[in-house]
C-alpha cells in the first residue's frame, strides 16, 4: 500500500477542483442565485451564515410558523430579505431562484413539490422523505422536473468522503466484510420551550407524527455512505431499540442498535445512544486487506497483518521507512476539504449554473429514506423487514 495512495490535494480548495478555469467555476457578481429558506430552526437558520460568506448565492426571504424562528432567520440575513409565515407565499415570490427545505421531516415531501411545481430549484434537508408513498412521489415529481433537486445528505458532498469512496472501491482495503456505524451523544436532545402550546413544533423529533428520530436525524447520513461506497442498498433490516433512559413523555426511541443486510454477505451495523457519547460519530469500514475509520472531518487506514507499530514502514513498500502513525487509529489519510455542509451549498449553486446532477440527488436521498422507512418499521412492528422494490424508477 503507497502512502501516496492516501494523499489527495484537490488544488481549488473551496471547489476540491484544480484543472478548470475559476471563471467557470465560480459565477460573476452579476450570476447570484437568489435563495428562499424554509425553515428556520437550527438547521436552516444555521444555513444562512454560511450562505452569507459564499460567492454566487443570496438569501432573499425566509419562512417559518414560528414568529420568533421567522425573526431570528430574518436578522442573521446580510441585506434585505423578506419574511413570510406561510411558504407558499414565499413561492410566489419570483425573485427566488431556489429553496433550501429545512423543516420537520414529515413536512419535506408537499413542500418540495410544491417547489418544483412553482419552478424552484430545491435543496431538502435529510432525511428526504417520510413513508413510501410520499418517496415515490416526490422521486416521479423531481424526475420530471428540469430544476436540480439535492438532498441535503452532506457528507456526500465531502471531498475527504469521495475520497474514501473512491479508495475503497478501488480495493485499497480489499474485499468490503463488513461495515459498523456509530453516532453517539449525552444528552436528551431536547430544545428549550418558552411557551408549552410550541412543545411539538419546537420538538417534534421526540413525536412520531413528525420524525425518524434518531434513524433518520443521525443514522440516515451513515446509510447514505453504505449505500454508496457499498453502491447498493439493503435486501433486508433488523433492529432493536427502546425508551429506555430518558423517561420524559418522548414518542421516538432514545437508542436504536440496526442491521442492515446488503448483497455479497455485507452487514452494516448502525447504533445511535443518547445516553453515552464514548468515540462520538464514527464509521469503520472492514475489507480483507485494512480497515478505514472516519470521523467528521479525519480518516486513518489501518492495514491488517501489521504485529506493531515498528513494522508500520513496509506499508510503504520500503523497508524501514517511517510513515505517519496516528496513535492506534493508523495512518491519516490526508485529503484537503470544507466543512461537508458549505461543499454541500457550493455543489448546490455550481449544479444549478453548470446544470448537472448533484452527487447527492434525489434518487440517492430516496434510497436513504427507504433505509430509514423500513428501519423504523422493524424497531416499531418488531420485524424483518425486506427492501420495499417498485419505489424507485
Amino acid at each position: 500500500m503507497k502512502r501516496r495512495d492516501f494523499v489527495a490535494k484537490t488544488g481549488i480548495v473551496a471547489a476540491g477542483i484544480s484543472t478548470i478555469n475559476a471563471s467557470v467555476l465560480y459565477p460573476s457578481k452579476n450570476d447570484t442565485l437568489n435563495i428562499g429558506v424554509i425553515g428556520t430552526g437550527d438547521r436552516g437558520g444555521g444555513f444562512i451564515p454560511i450562505i452569507n460568506e459564499m460567492e454566487g448565492l443570496n438569501v432573499v426571504a425566509c419562512a417559518d410558523v414560528l414568529p420568533f424562528r421567522l425573526q431570528s432567520g430574518l436578522e442573521k440575513v446580510q441585506g434585505k430579505a423578506n419574511g413570510y409565515s406561510d411558504y407558499r407565499a414565499l413561492l410566489d415570490n419570483k425573485q427566488i431562484d431556489a429553496v433550501l427545505i429545512a423543516t420537520p421531516f414529515s413536512t419535506h415531501s408537499q413542500i418540495a413539490i410544491d417547489s418544483l411545481d412553482a419552478g424552484k430549484h430545491v435543496y431538502c434537508e435529510k432525511t428526504l422523505v417520510k413513508g413510501y408513498s410520499a418517496i415515490k412521489e416526490l422521486v416521479e415529481n423531481a424526475s420530471k422536473s428540469e430544476k436540480i433537486f439535492q438532498t441535503g445528505h452532506q457528507y456526500h458532498s465531502s471531498r475527504l468522503y469521495t475520497h474514501i469512496v473512491d479508495l475503497i472501491q478501488n480495493g485499497k482495503i480489499g474485499k468490503i466484510t463488513a461495515i459498523e456505524c456509530q453516532w453517539n451523544r449525552n444528552g436528551n436532545w431536547r430544545r428549550k420551550v418558552q411557551n408549552p402550546e410550541h412543545e411539538r413544533a419546537i420538538n417534534w423529533r421526540m413525536y412520531r407524527e413528525f420524525s425518524g428520530g434518531l434513524l433518520a436525524e443521525l443514522c440516515s447520513h451513515q446509510l447514505d455512505f453504505s449505500n454508496w461506497v457499498l453502491n447498493a442498498v439493503p435486501t433486508q433490516v433488523m433492529g432493536d431499540g427502546g425508551i429506555d433512559y430518558w423517561k420524559d413523555g418522548r414518542e421516538t426511541l432514545d437508542n436504536v442498535h440496526m442491521i442492515y443486510s446488503y448483497p455479497n454477505g455485507v452487514r452494516a451495523k448502525f447504533t445511535c445512544l443518547t445516553s453515552n457519547s464514548k468515540d462520538d460519530y464514527l464509521i469503520k469500514v472492514f475489507g480483507d486487506k485494512g480497515t478505514i475509520i472516519i470521523d467528521y472531518t479525519k480518516a486513518w487506514f489501518y492495514p491488517e497483518k501489521i504485529e506493531s507499530t515498528k513494522e508500520i514502514g513496509e506499508v510503504d513498500g520500503v523497508s524501514g521507512a517511517t510513515i505517519k502513525w496516528d496513535q492506534e487509529k493508523g495512518i491519516p489519510i490526508e485529503v484537503e476539504h470544507l466543512d461537508p455542509s458549505k461543499q454541500a451549498l457550493l455543489d448546490f449553486r455550481d449544479s444549478v449554473f453548470h446544470n448537472s446532477m448533484p452527487k447527492s440527488n434525489v434518487l440517492t436521498g430516496a434510497k436513504a429514506a427507504i433505509c430509514v422507512q423500513m428501519g423504523l418499521d422493524a424497531l416499531y412492528n418488531r420485524e424483518i423487514v425486506q427492501w420495499k422494490n417498485g419505489l424507485l424508477p
